[in-house]
């Protein structure tokens, strides 16, 4: 009983972290019905960032969440710019959007590369080993701030999405781009705050993986892949959605870890993401795309 309490715990504090990472990328697709293959990489970006304040100043991981994010809103807002507003209206906007997302995926991988070499990167604040007991259990400092301060961005984008004018605009454009246009907002602008906003979560969820986990140029296409399942099962689009998954996949995939070996635990997405595209293909909580 006790095992398995322990278990669950790890398996909800890995869950925050997901969900954040999940977040920017569902916010995306739900406004613009971008498939951000790149969202991945931009964690991986934001977690080089962290490694460098850290190395270079030695500024904690979890305050480097106050560079990551502006400079990957920035960015993202940008890029949308750039790459984006460009096609928006073609009839094959979605498949065009894998595509450039996966150009800027292999061109940001490219340039850490160039940057960073392939070496495996880590920072280690005193926490990132730290534990401490709550009777029979122990309770992983790193992942506790790490959930913790995921928790409070998400409830921080629930207030921003629901009580900001911003946020109104960015709901509205997410269920009916044309009404919303037909309204008064300004989608183009919309979407671009909404880009960066994606972009931002991913910042601030990179400056959570640099203590959590050992991060390289190329591993994020193994997030990306765990990304897609969490987003698929709770429905594309669907912040609820992306919550439920990415808590839920977590704890299964921790007990799998748990007791099969953490080589299997990677297949608890993927198998969830085949079961859920054969019984329910828009997710639990998504709707079903218009052709």
């Amino acid at each position: 009983m006790t095992n398995a309490l322990q278990t669950l715990i790890l398996g909800l504090l890995l869950g925050g972290v997901y969900a954040l990472m999940a977040s920017g990328l569902t916010l995306v697709f739900g406004v613009m019905r971008i498939v951000n293959l790149a969202h991945a990489a931009f964690v991986t970006v934001g977690a080089y960032v962290a490694y460098g304040v850290f190395t270079a100043f030695r500024i904690d991981p979890l305050l480097s969440i106050l560079v990551t994010m502006p400079a990957l809103f920035v960015l993202g807002a940008l890029l949308y710019r750039l790459l984006y507003a460009g096609i928006e209206g073609s009839h094959r906007f979605v498949e065009m959007t894998v595509l450039v997302g996966f150009a800027l995926a292999l061109i940001t991988e490219g340039l850490l590369v160039t940057l960073f070499t392939g070496i495996y990167r880590s920072t280690r604040p005193w926490y990132s080993t730290a534990s401490f007991e709550l009777g029979p259990l122990f309770i992983p400092e790193g992942q506790l701030y790490a959930s913790g301060v995921s928790v409070v961005l998400l409830a921080l984008l629930w207030v921003f999405l629901h009580f900001t004018r911003t946020g109104y605009a960015i709901r509205a454009t997410s269920q009916n781009r044309t009404s919303a246009q037909i309204v008064g907002v300004n989608v183009r602008r919309i979407s671009t705050v909404a880009f960066g906003v994606g972009l931002a979560l991913a910042g601030a969820s990179g400056s959570l993986m640099s203590f959590l986990f050992t991060f390289f140029p190329s591993g994020h296409w193994q997030w990306i892949a765990i990304l897609l399942s969490l987003i698929v099962l709770g429905g594309l689009g669907s912040l609820r959605g992306a919550l439920v998954g990415a808590f839920g996949l977590a704890v299964i995939a921790t007990f799998v870890s748990t007791w099969l070996g953490q080589t299997w635990s990677p297949l608890t997405f993927f198998l969830a993401l085949f079961v859920i595209l054969l019984v329910r293909p828009h997710g639990i909580f998504g709707k079903e795309l218009e052709a």
